[in-house]
């Protein structure tokens, strides 16, 4: 076997100087502060023995899509999936990809056009800037939520740019590594006076936000007002896939251009089933949505009992992270943490800018208010 290339094993080793080397890890029995599964239907027996159940009805006895969804991999669950979704999220069209990742690259890779300006909040996840990356369109970022910020911009490139131009605001509704939301209101308001198209990735708002789990958007009664919202199943779902809502031209759009949509295998009736029967299944559990925003509630009111608000970034959202600066520091803690049987990670940077290091406890419907309360006080112990 040829020798490795020195340039990468440079790379490998600056990660372990730094002790950021990542590493894949099996499942473990801790009690579960780490994973996206929010209300718990990853693990549904009801989920998973109903989407069987509607293979077998429907006679799909089927294990590959067998091919590109533009091929023959569209196969109907996909349309019956995609119908329910654009209903559930009172849009014209849904369109399922395989994943949250494979949803933003196509989509900015492809929508924004030469000549157009992307506006994207400076925490936006990496496939949101993986997409940017590949676009023709110009981009700029702003601060962190911070409009004002956006405004300057706004009025900046108006100035510069002469000929009329399509600008993009890009932001998240809940961000996955502080667990914050925008004010999406005073953003739409933004939007509206600049004559912007306005992009929200929802993945972490599915399933949290709203009613039946619709999202942040929907809870305000903004959807009108959104040009393109990103959806993925991984989370909040506990299944796996993403879906790009809008309007039929843009759904028309993508299905022609979007290569991480066009070149890639459909996936698995199997899997979209398990979207539609998980999407069936947050119009009728009340009581896990319920669960889970009582649990937030109880974290944030134990964390300021403790005096931990400080060290924590401000959030309503089932993701609330703990700065603890250094990856040695927040590793350690964690590692601790883990020891007293919590599942709870450490983020490190390259991941977040170095001296944001933080521990992210993500809260589910199926964790118990006394686990809360134990994993915060150990937490106090450490920190202070």
């Amino acid at each position: 076997m040829k020798q490795f290339p020195k340039a990468l094993t440079s790379k490998l080793e600056q990660r372990i100087e730094n002790n950021s080397l990542r590493k894949l890890a099996l499942p473990n029995n801790r009690i579960d502060f780490a994973s996206n599964d929010y209300i718990g239907f990853a693990k549904s027996e009801a989920i998973f023995h109903e989407t069987h159940s509607y293979l077998i009805e429907n006679k799909i006895i089927q294990n590959g899509a067998t091919g590109s969804r533009l091929l023959s991999g569209n196969h109907k669950t996909y349309q019956e999936a995609e119908n329910h979704i654009a209903k559930f999220h009172q849009v014209e069209s849904a369109l399922i990809f395989n994943s949250g990742y494979d949803a933003n690259v196509g989509f900015f890779s492809t929508v924004p056009q030469k000549g157009d300006l992307i506006l994207f909040d400076e925490l936006s996840h990496a496939s949101i800037r993986d997409g940017i990356q590949l676009s023709n369109a110009k981009s700029y970022k702003f601060k962190h939520n911070d409009f004002e910020d956006l405004e300057r911009l706004l009025l900046k490139l108006s100035t510069d740019n002469q000929q009329p131009t399509t600008i993009f605001i890009v932001t998240e509704s809940v961000f996955s590594m502080d667990g914050d939301c925008p004010n999406l209101e005073e953003l739409v308001k933004i939007s509206e006076k600049y004559h912007c198209h306005l992009v929200v990735d929802e993945a972490h708002a599915l399933g949290v936000f709203g009613q039946n789990g619709q999202g942040v958007i929907q809870m305000l009664h903004l959807q009108d007002f959104v040009f393109a919202r990103i959806v993925t199943f991984g989370k909040g779902l506990g299944c796996h896939g993403a879906a790009i809502l809008g309007n039929q031209k843009l759904s028309d759009y993508l299905v022609n251009f979007a290569r991480s949509f066009i070149y890639t295998t459909g996936l698995s009736p199997h899997s979209v089933a398990t979207i539609l029967v998980a999407y069936q299944h947050l119009e009728t559990e009340k009581i896990a949505l319920e669960n889970l925003r009582e649990n937030i509630i109880h974290f944030n009111q134990e964390k300021n009992l403790l005096g931990l608000k400080p060290i924590f970034v401000r959030s309503k959202s089932a993701i609330q992270c703990a700065i603890i600066p250094g990856n040695e520091n927040v590793k350690t803690i964690a590692n601790q943490l883990q020891e007293k049987g919590f599942d709870v990670k450490a983020i490190l940077s390259p991941t977040v800018p170095e001296g944001q290091e933080r521990l992210r406890f993500c809260l589910h419907s199926f964790n118990s208010k006394e686990e809360i309360s134990e994993v915060l006080k150990l937490l106090s112990a450490l920190v202070f």
